[in-house]
This record gives C-alpha cells, sequence and structure tokens, in this order.
C-alpha cells in the first residue's frame, strides 16, 4: 500500500487511534509525577503496530515505549505516531522523544495538544520537520472529534499543566451532602451520607490523584484510611492540614501498611496557599480534598480549588442520627452557573 493510500486509511478514522493513546494515558494519572500521563500508538497501513504510555517518572516516555513495542511487529519505519502530547524535544531523565521518532523513520507525528510548558511548546514540530517528519496538533481543529480528543487530552494534564506554570498543585474538593445541606448529622458522624454506589464512583477518583488531604477534625472523628477503594495506588500520598499538631498517633494513617506516605501539614503564618506550595515544591500535581466544609471553605477563600464535585444524596437528615435520614425517592436539581 502506498504512502497516500495508507493516510487516506488513517484519515476515515484516526481519531479512533488518538482515543486509543488517551486511553492509555489515563491509566497513569496518578502515577507519573511530576510528569503528566500520556499514551501513544504507532500506525502503519491503518493498523495499530505499537502502544504505549508513560508509566511513572523515570521510565521510557510514552513515544519510546510504544516504538519498543512496534518493534514485534516490524518496527516503525514509515508510520504516523499518534500522542496526547506534543513530544519533548530535550532529554531530560531519558532521551528526547523527538530524537526516538526521528532514529525510528516514522513519517508523521501527531499530537492532540501542545506541552503547557511556554517554554517546549511548539519545540517538536521545528525539530521533526527539520528531518523530513510531518507534524500535526489538534488544538485548533474545527472537526468535532478531533475537539472531543483535545478536550479530553487538556482535561488529562490539567494537574500537570497547573503545576508547570504556577508550582501549584490542581486541587479538586469533594463534598456529599443532604438534601437539606448537611455534610454530617448533628452528631458529627458523616458515615454514610452518600450511597455505596456514589462511594464507588467518588472513589475511583483516588486511584488518578497524588495526595488525598483530610483536616485533622476528620481523622479524629472518622478515623479514615484515605486510601484508594478500588485498584491500589503504591503512588498515593495521605495529607492532614492541622494547626495545633494534635493529631491521635493510633490513627490507621499512622500505622497502617502506608503510614510512610502520610504528610502532616501546618499551614502556619503562609495559609493554606503556603501549605500548596510545599506540595507543588514535592512535585505533587494533584490533590483530592476530602476533609469537610471548614477545610474546603477555606481552600476557597484563598482561591485554591479548580474542580468542585458534589455528591447530593437524596435524603434529608433533619436533627436525628444519618441512619434514621429519610429517603426522597425523586428529586430534581437545578444547577446555577455564571453566565449561563
Amino acid at each position: 500500500m502506498s504512502l497516500s493510500q495508507s493516510r487516506m486509511r488513517e484519515s476515515v478514522s484516526e481519531t479512533i487511534f488518538m482515543k486509543r493513546a488517551l486511553a492509555l494515558a489515563a491509566r497513569s494519572r496518578g502515577h507519573t509525577r511530576p510528569n503528566p500521563p500520556v499514551g501513544a500508538v504507532v500506525v502503519r497501513d491503518g493498523v495499530i503496530v505499537g502502544e504505549g504510555r508513560h508509566v511513572r517518572c523515570g521510565t521510557d516516555h510514552a513515544e519510546a515505549a510504544a516504538l519498543k513495542s512496534s518493534k514485534r511487529h516490524g518496527g516503525a519505519r514509515g508510520a504516523t505516531v499518534y500522542v496526547t502530547l506534543e513530544p519533548c524535544s530535550k532529554a531530560g531523565r531519558v532521551g528526547a522523544c523527538c530524537d526516538a521518532l526521528i532514529a525510528a523513520g516514522v513519517s508523521r507525528v501527531v499530537w492532540a495538544i501542545p506541552d503547557p510548558n511556554p517554554k517546549n511548546a511548539g519545540r517538536a514540530a521545528k525539530v521533526l520537520r527539520k528531518a523530513g517528519i510531518e507534524t500535526e496538533c489538534w488544538l485548533r481543529s474545527r472537526d468535532p472529534e478531533k475537539c472531543a480528543c483535545v478536550k479530553e487530552a487538556l482535561r488529562l494534564i490539567a494537574p500537570f499543566s497547573k503545576h508547570v506554570n504556577t508550582g501549584l498543585p490542581f486541587v479538586t474538593v469533594k463534598l456529599a451532602m443532604s438534601l437539606d445541606g448537611k455534610i454530617c448529622d448533628d452528631f458529627g458522624d458523616a458515615k454514610w451520607v452518600s450511597s455505596e454506589q456514589a462511594r464507588k464512583t467518588t472513589g475511583r477518583l483516588r486511584e488518578q490523584v497524588d495526595v488525598i488531604m483530610v483536616g485533622a477534625e476528620t481523622v479524629r472523628k472518622d478515623n479514615p484510611s484515605l486510601l484508594s477503594h478500588g485498584r491500589r495506588n503504591d503512588d498515593l500520598y495521605r495529607a492532614v492540614v492541622t494547626s495545633s499538631g494534635r493529631l491521635p498517633r493510633k490513627a490507621q494513617i499512622f500505622t497502617d501498611g502506608a503510614k510512610d506516605r502520610t504528610l502532616v501539614l501546618t499551614p502556619d503564618g503562609r495559609g493554606l496557599r503556603g501549605v500548596m506550595e510545599d506540595l507543588g515544591a514535592k512535585g505533587f500535581m494533584h490533590v483530592l480534598c476530602e476533609g469537610g466544609l471548614t477545610l474546603a471553605r477555606s481552600m476557597a477563600k484563598e482561591g485554591l480549588v479548580d474542580e468542585w464535585i458534589m455528591v447530593l444524596a437524596p435524603k434529608v437528615i433533619g436533627d436525628g442520627p444519618i441512619a434514621s435520614a429519610k429517603v426522597i425517592p425523586q428529586v430534581s436539581a437545578l444547577c446555577d452557573f455564571p453566565n449561563g
């Protein structure tokens, strides 16, 4: 098959290849700090002959992993490589991806979005084109399917993008609330406002972030494990924000098998922004705050929250215990968004 014929075959369904690369990248969320999660596939004659993802810092980047994978199927010479993020053009802990792509003899490289680091954005195209390799970035595409891929690629690297440009981690706040606006009952019990299914769904977030953060009162009252509910994440850290430093030393987070991945953070005079700066300096890119309303309010007041996840439980707690909360079978919700 000629190159033009191959190109025509790929153009019909090339978003399929990018979607596969995005799926690979998604598997690496929460494991690559301080690098972004990236996926890549090698396509020759309209068929995927290699694929890879960046597993964690210090291992092969996605492009290099995909090129190595393609060797089992004749290599990547003359192939098109689809990658979720612009390939790096400078060597870091591992070799530059542009160099690996040139050495492999690929004919075309397509990436969904440019590197968010202004020092690197746009460099890959110059390096690859100089070597005779065709390049394409989908960021400005008007094709709906390509735009969808761009949106997903941006979402995947949102924590990396914020971290590389500000030094701060991306912060997601998750709250579960009853219809009467309570995150716990009048006795301080917060187990369980939301349903088991809702907890499983939001619990998957813990597989994809770098740090789970709570306030000291949550540790004192609930003694949570703050570990992933589903797939194990040995890269996950727990963080407790405390002004007094008084915490129960027998709490799970200080005694379980992941106790070495527990951080105690004191705002001191710098506030929560100082805490976020410290976490960012350690390379943490995504913090999931599950620490209750007081911590959430403080984070919001300091302008540190990037994403809110609200779980609205169809029940009314009132002044009794959660266990006796009245479940409302039919609930309508109206979301209030600015300018819309």
